[in-house]
């Protein structure tokens, strides 16, 4: 079997290596051995170079708060008074306008997200990140974003 069937992705739930064949669409833990333990290193440093260095993440958010919100106000509105439905509308038409461009995103949260991050775009780095957050940001493949939610 030619190393072309085989490849290497990282489980969702675990974050941790696997082996898939394309072909067969077999998964495996562990090194199939019809690899040479040359290619399963190649293989494995291929996938490291591709991913984030220092296993960090990067998390940025656009956060249009309503009236349930657990602090409904923010640096924009002292009271804020749209429902929930209204606010995922706002997000909604946020997302469609996005596209996939980082510069309209950290454009739009700047300007619109309730969040203090707006003065970074939206990015999170300087801030605590909450757990439901942080998950989030973890169960996403590089480069995807989440849809409009709520933790």
């Amino acid at each position: 079997m030619p190393i072309t069937d085989w490849q290497v992705k990282i489980s969702q739930s675990r974050g941790a290596p696997y082996f898939f064949n394309t072909k067969t669409k077999e998964s495996t833990w562990t090194a199939p051995a019809e690899l040479s333990e040359d290619e399963v290193n190649t293989m494995l440093s291929e996938l490291q170079a591709s991913r984030p260095s220092n296993g960090q993440v990067r998390a940025s958010h656009l956060l249009v708060k309503h009236s349930g919100s657990r602090r409904p106000a923010s640096w924009k509105e002292p009271n804020i008074t749209r429902t929930k439905d209204e606010a995922i509308e706002i997000l909604r038409g946020y997302q469609t306008e996005i596209g996939t461009s980082a510069e309209k995103f950290g454009e739009l949260a700047s300007v619109h997200s309730d969040c203090s991050s707006h003065a970074q775009n939206g990015d999170l780095v300087k801030k605590r990140i909450s757990v439901p957050t942080t998950c989030r940001a973890f169960g996403l493949a590089v480069e995807l974003e989440s849809d409009a939610s709520r933790p």
